[in-house]
């Protein structure tokens, strides 16, 4: 703490002691609130359109946090701030007596609670005359300077309930998300899906291509990972006979950090029985539509000043991988089957392939430079290479792919789908070669081979129909915002 910081903080220090001294409380254990600020709007208009322009509402008891103080002679107004939005408080010294000298001891940032009537001052602002006052948290530390409009990106992220106190913006995303992850919960159970919970330890680090979080359980004396998937077990409970199954929840991978990525985020996955990806493409459309509904009330975004449109006449278009990629960079990936030959093509592109060593890898940085940046509108890309879809059947009409999509809005990509692998003999050795490269391309994330996944599969799966959906890259695309640091409440940040 500053030298300036320290000062403040004892200047509020005192004013807290001169309130205990005067008998009140300034952590007391409750409040009777009535009505949010929004409610209590809304009940003096009620009153207004029932009576006249000068009408009072009967008394209301609000509670928020000190955003605005202004003294006027014998009166104060104070704008007050709770979880619907913000308003007016009139404080008069004829009416509050010995209690208005309270004010003298209250700053930005504390928190009241305030019982009066509602009415409208002269300049036309919802305001509540306040009868009573009670201090219901006196903040010790002040608002930023700048607390209605920070800047500082490493404030806002680091201190997330001051970005919350300043930002109309915060607030609205925060509540907009959980509108989208219940309306998605809402969609799933009506179509008949369970919600599930998998564990979150695991001792194989499998599901997806990605370098896991190790940590070490001492009672067991073994190292275990944090799960980098959800997909293996909710499989095992298709296996079990749960034929729609579902779960919300955090996944971990070891990778960077930048506008689409964070170490921990929220993944929905979800596990059909008896469907293939052509059905989970069209209930994944039917779930963007209802979710935008649910959250903005139109399946229409404004994202970055461009429109989006999650339910588009005609349907979210069917673009087949290997027509994109030719289309884009004059690549046929299936006449170079291996690496140094897709590597020559792709440099003779243009493409920078100095960091990707499998023929995978190779793959996907073809399809993120030259594909993925023309899909802004929602697409499918569907059936890739069986070398990058490891847990993916194989096309029905094309044993060198798989049947498998991507779903990508604004460039991003925002779920993946297969028909599920269910030949354990198929899987089996596609575990097995997914170990070798893993030994041949250290520096490459590949997925792994779990025992107990190929047992259970050796006793029967149905065809299935998956799909994982990052929850957060949905709500920046609700929301408008490119970087998901702006819709995840405690992002990852660097050490300072």
């Amino acid at each position: 703490m500053s030298e300036a910081e320290q000062s403040l903080f004892d200047v509020r220090l005192a004013k807290l002691e001169r309130l205990r001294s005067r008998g009140i409380d300034p952590y007391p254990h409750t409040f009777d609130r009535t009505h949010s600020t929004a409610e209590a709007a809304a009940l003096l208009e009620t009153a207004e359109a029932a009576n006249s322009a000068d009408a009072k509402t009967e008394t209301v008891s609000l509670a928020g946090r000190i955003t605005a103080m202004r003294e006027m002679g014998k009166a104060s107004f104070i704008d007050i701030l709770d979880g619907e939005g913000r308003l007016q408080a009139l404080l008069r010294k004829n009416t509050l007596g010995e209690e208005y000298e309270i004010l003298k001891d209250l700053d930005l940032g504390d928190w009241i609670g305030v019982t009066g009537p509602m009415f409208r001052t002269r300049t036309n602002e919802a305001t509540i005359e306040v009868q009573q006052i009670q201090v219901l948290s006196k903040a010790l530390r002040p608002l930023p300077e700048k607390w209605h409009g920070l800047a500082d990106v490493e404030v806002r992220f680091r201190q997330k309930y001051l970005d919350l106190i300043s930002s109309e913006d915060a607030r609205r995303v925060a509540k907009l998300r959980s509108r989208a992850v219940s309306s998605i919960r809402r969609f799933l159970d009506d179509r008949g899906f369970m919600e599930v919970e998998t564990p979150v330890l695991v001792p194989v680090a499998a599901g997806a291509m990605a370098r896991p979080f190790i940590t070490h359980h001492n009672q067991l004396d073994r190292d275990l990972y944090l799960r980098i998937a959800t997909e293996l077990y909710l499989k095992r409970l298709i296996v079990g006979g749960l034929e729609k199954v579902y779960e919300i929840g955090r996944v971990f991978r070891n990778e960077g950090v930048d506008f689409y990525h964070n170490p921990e985020f929220t993944m929905l996955e979800s596990y059909e029985a008896f469907a293939d990806y052509n059905d989970t493409m069209v209930m994944v459309e039917e779930m963007t539509k209802f979710v935008a509904t649910q959250a903005l009330g139109s399946t229409k975004v404004d994202f970055q000043g461009t429109e989006i449109d999650f339910a588009p006449e005609g349907g979210w278009p069917r673009l087949n991988l290997r027509d994109e990629v030719i289309k884009h960079s004059g690549i046929d990936f299936l006449e170079y089957p291996d690496i140094d030959s897709l590597k020559s093509q792709m440099a003779a592109a243009g493409i920078d392939v100095s960091q990707q060593a499998s023929w995978g890898g190779l793959m996907d940085k073809l399809v993120s430079d030259k594909v993925e940046p023309h899909l802004f509108q929602p697409a499918f890309l569907v059936d890739y290479p069986v070398e990058m879809s490891p847990l993916a059947k194989r096309h029905r009409e094309d044993p060198r792919l798989v049947e498998r999509f991507e779903g990508f809005v604004a460039g991003m990509e925002i779920c993946n789908s297969f028909s599920e692998l269910n030949d354990p003999v198929d899987q089996r050795k596609r575990f097995e070669e997914q170990e070798a490269l893993h030994k041949a391309f250290k520096d490459e994330d590949m997925d792994r081979l779990d025992e107990d996944f190929l047992v259970a599969i050796e006793h029967g799966m149905p065809p299935t129909g998956g799909m994982g959906m990052g929850i957060d890259r949905l709500v920046m695309l609700l929301s408008g915002h490119r970087s998901i640091r702006e819709v995840v409440l405690f992002p990852q940040l660097r050490s300072r």
